[in-house]
């Protein structure tokens, strides 16, 4: 089913929305959200020059990394963990005042990202996204592979209806995020404050399997802080297996859910 067929917003709930990153899940997010009716740019380390194709094929705006953010209502960050460190360190002053700026990064070491110390320490995801930047993150969209967010979205209310954590600080900006989640065909679920995202990180009870509103609730409360390295090693071991049958980490993530 494509998303676009679920809900089309109205010209009056239209976004400017900005995606760094260009890979799986930041390109697939980007053609949701075209769908949907709002109008979305996207950058990535390489310049625009290297998105000409995907822009015109998509229907989106290829722009710098300082123009992807510069007045947009909604930045996604979709870049690797350690990725976060070569953006520009005045990057977010671009920014309007209300920009929600979202992060849906994963923390591999070892496979993809540099191993990062305050996170091997037990710091959140995306708290240590958040003092990099020194701005507020909401976390979204991290635990759900590309491919199923691409075709699982259904009609609210239909049963079994896949639901997404939204952790963060700010509850005006986390409701923005989760009507933009069941826009996309998925039920949504305020999960607390950025420190509480360590509960939808790789490897816990909610990661990556594809919950209904309920079974997530309950994932959620399950997860287990002083198991967090525990599940990120499950999570690694079960990445490098995949890489191993697939040959890379692009081509296992690409695979990952396709029958």
């Amino acid at each position: 089913m494509n998303i676009g067929d679920i809900l089309l917003t109205s010209k009056k709930n239209t976004m400017k929305i900005g995606i760094m990153g260009s890979g799986i899940m930041g390109s697939t997010i980007a053609r949701h959200l075209v769908s949907l009716g709002h109008h979305v740019s996207i950058a990535n380390s390489r310049g625009p020059q290297s998105l000409t194709a995907f822009a015109e094929e998509n229907k989106v705006k290829a722009e710098t990394v300082k123009g992807v953010v510069t007045d947009k209502d909604i930045v996604v960050l979709s870049l690797p963990q350690d990725a976060i460190l070569n953006l520009p360190q005045d990057l977010f002053e671009h920014c309007a005042v209300n920009t929600i700026v979202v992060d849906t990064g994963n923390y591999y070491p070892g496979i993809r990202d540099a191993e990062i110390v305050e996170i091997e320490k037990g710091m959140p995801e995306s708290e240590w996204v958040s003092q990099v930047l020194s701005i507020p993150i909401i976390k979204a969209f991290n635990n759900i592979i590309a491919w199923n967010l691409s075709t699982c979205g259904v009609p609210s209310g239909s049963v079994g209806r896949i639901c997404l954590p939204v952790a963060g600080n700010n509850s005006k900006d986390k409701k923005t995020v989760l009507e933009l989640i069941n826009q996309f065909g998925f039920d949504g679920i305020d999960a607390g404050k950025l420190a509480d995202s360590w509960r939808q990180q790789p490897g816990s009870p909610a990661y990556c399997n594809d919950l209904d509103l309920v079974s997530l609730i309950d994932a959620l409360k399950k997860a287990e802080y002083s198991k967090t390295a525990g599940y990120r090693m499950n999570a690694m071991s079960e990445a490098k297996r995949m890489v191993e049958e697939a040959g890379s980490l692009a081509e296992a993530v690409a695979n990952t859910g396709k029958k």
